[in-house]
Parts: C-alpha cells; sequence; structure tokens
C-alpha cells in the first residue's frame, strides 16, 4: 500500500516564479529513491542532502526505507532547476512517511536549501515566489531566514523565517511556532561611490542635458576626446535622479534576488547604474543562458546602463538593444519557452569622434584618415541612434574653467529634475508607465500639448530635416519633459528647438 503527499514549491522563471507541486510516493519494492519531472543536476542531488539532513534531526531517512520513493515534480514538462525544492522534499518525505502530523498545505509554499545539518541557507527569487503566493492566494510562505527580510517586502503573505528543519516540523506539528516575520521597512539610499554632479567643473551645456535626461527618462549620447569628462558625467547623473518608489524597489529587488545578485541585502533601494565592459558577451548584457537569468540591461531597470566607447561594443550586442530601448523588455526565446524580463533603463553611451579621439578637436590635431573616421563611427548604427533621444559634444575644458570656483547652479538642477518627476507622476495616474520617454505614440497627441507657434515650428523643422517618425515623437517627448522642468502646461516653441537641438549630431537622423 502506498502513501501520497503532496507540498507546494515553486521554479524560477527568469525574474517570475511559477507553482510546482511536490508529491512524493512511498511504495512496496526494493529500496530506491528517484526525483522525476525534468530536474537538473543540482535539484537530482537533493536527495543526498534531505537523507543527511533528515537523518542529523533524528528521523528516519529515506536511506533507511526499504521502500520504493518517487518524488514528482509537476507539471512534469517543464525543466526544474535549483535547490529551492529541498524543504518541500523532506516536508513531504516526512508525510507520505506518516513521520510527522498530516497538516492542511494548500494554502502554504515551500521554498529553501538544506545544509547536510538540517539548516536552511538562502535561495535565489524569495521576492517573486511572495509575489506568486500572494497572486495564488497561498497566505504562508515558509523560507530561509536570510531571504525572510526580503520576502516580507510585500503585504498580504505571512513569511516564516525558518533556520532549520527541526524548526519547521515542531511549527507544522504545533510544538513551537515560528513568528511570523513584520513587514520589512525600507528606507532609500544612493547607490554606488560615484561623484555628486557639484564636483564637476565646466561642461554647463552638458548637466542640462543631463538634467533633462534624468527628468524624463531619455537615453543620452555623449560625444568628445578622451579625457573630457564623460565618464565623471554619466556616473554624476545618479546624483540627480529623485528617490525609487516602494513600487519600483519591489520591481529592482525582484530582478536581483532572481540573478543571485543582492549580496546578502533584503533589497535594492537605490537606483542601480551598470557599466558593462565593451568585451562583454551578449548573454551577459541582454540576458538568457542555458537556465535563462537576467542580464545587465535588466540589472540596470529603473536606473542607468552606461556603456563607455560606444562604438568597441560587438555589433550584435548594439543591435539587441534596439528592441529594449524601444519596448522597455527583452524577450529570451528558447524552444521551450519565452520570458520577458523588465529593462526600462537610461541609457547613457560615451564614445570618441575617431579611433584616435582628436577629430574635431580645436588644439590637437587627429591622425586618423577620413574612412577610419567614417568606419569608426559606422559601428554605431542608424537605428540605434535614432533610439538615442539627447546627443551632445562634450568638449576639452580650458584651464581657467578647471581652476575656476564651482558653480552652485546644481540646487536648481536637481530640484527641476524633481518638480518634472512629480509633474509627470501626477499625469500618468492610472498608466502602467512613469515618465516621459515611456509615453506611448498614441497618448502623444493628448499627453503633449503644443502652443500654436509650436506646431508651425514643428512643421517646419519635420519638412526640412530627414527626422524618422520615431525621432518625431522622440523629439515632442523630450520637449515634454524641458516643458515640465519649466513648469509649462503646454510645449512651446523654444521647448521643441532645444529638443531638436540634440538630435542634429547625426544629419541622417
Amino acid at each position: 500500500m502506498s502513501n501520497i503527499s503532496k507540498i507546494f514549491s515553486a521554479e524560477l522563471e527568469g525574474v517570475d516564479a511559477r507553482l510546482i507541486e511536490v508529491e512524493t510516493d512511498i511504495n512496496v519494492g526494493l529500496h530506491s529513491f528517484n526525483i522525476v519531472g525534468l530536474a537538473d543536476k543540482a535539484l537530482s542531488e537533493a536527495k543526498e542532502r534531505v537523507n543527511s539532513a533528515l537523518k542529523n534531526i533524528g528521523v528516519k531517512a529515506p536511506n533507511k526505507e526499504n521502500r520504493k520513493i518517487v518524488v514528482n515534480l509537476a507539471p512534469a514538462d517543464i525543466k526544474k532547476a535549483g535547490s529551492q525544492y529541498d524543504i518541500a522534499i523532506a516536508i513531504g518525505y516526512l508525510l507520505a512517511s506518516q513521520q510527522i502530523k498530516d497538516f492542511d498545505s494548500e494554502d502554504k509554499i515551500f521554498a529553501g536549501e538544506l545544509s547536510l545539518s538540517g539548516k536552511l541557507r538562502p535561495i535565489n527569487g524569495a521576492l517573486s515566489i511572495a509575489r506568486l503566493a500572494k497572486k495564488l492566494g497561498k497566505k504562508n510562505l515558509f523560507v530561509p531566514k536570510g531571504n525572510a527580510e526580503e520576502a516580507a517586502i510585500l503585504q498580504g503573505v505571512n513569511v516564516f523565517a525558518v533556520g532549520s528543519l527541526n524548526e519547521l516540523v515542531d511549527h507544522l506539528e504545533g510544538r513551537s511556532l515560528i513568528v511570523c516575520q513584520p513587514e520589512t521597512q525600507i528606507a532609500c539610499r544612493a547607490g554606488g561611490d560615484f561623484p555628486d554632479i557639484s564636483e564637476i567643473k565646466g561642461q554647463e551645456h552638458a548637466k542640462r542635458a543631463l538634467a533633462i535626461a534624468a527628468a524624463g527618462g531619455h537615453n543620452i549620447l555623449m560625444f568628445g576626446p578622451p579625457g573630457t569628462g564623460k565618464t565623471m558625467l554619466a556616473q554624476a547623473l545618479n546624483s540627480i535622479l529623485p528617490q525609487p518608489s516602494l513600487d519600483e524597489i519591489v520591481e529592482m529587488t525582484q530582478i536581483y534576488s532572481s540573478a543571485g545578485e543582492l549580496a546578502g541585502e533584503p533589497f535594492v533601494n537605490y537606483r542601480p547604474f551598470r557599466a558593462p565592459h565593451h568585451s562583454a558577451s551578449l548573454v551577459s548584457v541582454v540576458g538568457g543562458g542555458q537556465n535563462p537569468r537576467p542580464g545587465e540591461i535588466s540589472l540596470a531597470h529603473r536606473g542607468v546602463l552606461f556603456l563607455d566607447e560606444l562604438p568597441e561594443f560587438h555589433r550584435d550586442l548594439l543591435e539587441a538593444l534596439r528592441q529594449p530601448l524601444e519596448s522597455g523588455k527583452v524577450m529570451i526565446s528558447r524552444s521551450r519557452q519565452s520570458l520577458n524580463l523588465p529593462s526600462k533603463f537610461i541609457l547613457v553611451a560615451a564614445m570618441n569622434p575617431c579611433p584616435c579621439g582628436f577629430y574635431g578637436d580645436a588644439e590637437k590635431a587627429c591622425r586618423c584618415s577620413a574612412y577610419e573616421v567614417f568606419r569608426y563611427q559606422k559601428k554605431v548604427s542608424g537605428p540605434l541612434l535614432d533610439r538615442i533621444d539627447i546627443q551632445i559634444d562634450v568638449p576639452r575644458l580650458k584651464i581657467s574653467e578647471l581652476r575656476g570656483e564651482k558653480k552652485k547652479s546644481e540646487d536648481g538642477l536637481i530640484k527641476k529634475v524633481l518638480a518634472a518627476r512629480k509633474i509627470q507622476a501626477e499625469r500618468f495616474v492610472g498608466h502602467k508607465f512613469l515618465t516621459n520617454s515611456e509615453i506611448p505614440s498614441k497618448l502623444s497627441e493628448k499627453m503633449i500639448p503644443l502652443e500654436k507657434p509650436a506646431e508651425e515650428f514643428l512643421k517646419e523643422i519635420f519638412d526640412r530635416s530627414m527626422i524618422s517618425a520615431r525621432g518625431y515623437y522622440r523629439i515632442l517627448k523630450v520637449a515634454r519633459t524641458i516643458a515640465d522642468m519649466e513648469m509649462s502646461d503646454k510645449v512651446n516653441a523654444n521647448h521643441l528647438a532645444e529638443a531638436f537641438s540634440y538630435r542634429v549630431k547625426n544629419p541622417e537622423l
């Protein structure tokens, strides 16, 4: 006669979680312990961890049973990976072997890795599993202590911090109850040791462009010779970005937790700044792999992705950025499944105008031929440039600017950025987007009203310049951001003129 139990756990698919039923059957026969349901190597080895953990907490382990034990992970046609199934398998075995009292498992999800002594180790994706539990109405979530604070960010789910398998068994049998984890309190902070924009001398035009990018979430490209401060300007962008909201913190934490990038922190409460090297592979930047995981563009979600020396990146990698820049998400397609990973970031790119870096410089002569300059600049394709709203020159500074006093205009820039973000938050109530750069084309006329002279000016520049339809809408969105910074309800001709000036670096656009 067989005994069957059913426990719920979860599988990570990208940054989301999927409910998995862990069924355990114990039947008569020669001893065997098998895990079925497309389990990977780490999961197949769970039976050894479960055997040792159960033996070391003083109960009869599976390898001491002269029985045939089968653990089925359903749905069986979905590939399962990771070690988060350990405690579900252990509890399922204890239930099936009648070594613990029966309990209602329908409202419970178990996720955690077992050590050989029966202690629980943290796992990736605890917040994703908590979101799944809330969505499905599973009221109780049991996770390792190292994941409890992360999972308790969400309201509506009872999170139990489990230290060991013994503690969990005592709780389920009612001998010693585990206290429910209190809701996690979040305080925002600055991310990384980056320069403040007030530390940068000169480059007032670039600072203005960065403020517009920060206010509306617009992409920006900086041209200029080596050593003019492009990298420092990019790093300083974080100092003028507003603090993330609770919803944004949940989104970012979910991504970092799924990728195993939390580094011991319970949440990500700052705007991320990601700067992959130009030798980075396509998978590391865009995401994917054998077990698909978020790449750099997803880890930069709601923050900044900085690509220094843009033409030096692989061409296929740069072209792969086109879809995420347009849609705010990246689709990873595999034969068995397709995953959508969020990737709404501000792209900040920097490049030299030529291989030697001094083409167009007023003080140092360029050593490159015309063909070399042309070939170098063509490494960045027109369609990619068309998705970058702001393109500016960052010229060499004079010694008088470097040794002069720092200006105190940065406070005004930050106030304008925060005021513009507040206006956008009020404007986009009821919508799924947060910044002007995300306004869909179909809503542009409604959300970007133009003054009469501005309409005439827009028609004139569109007729006289080679601007694509995408470029037209992006100019409108940048102008809307400039108007918000000036506290103007409507976009006027000056706002449009400034927005247009940021796209005339490349004549073909």
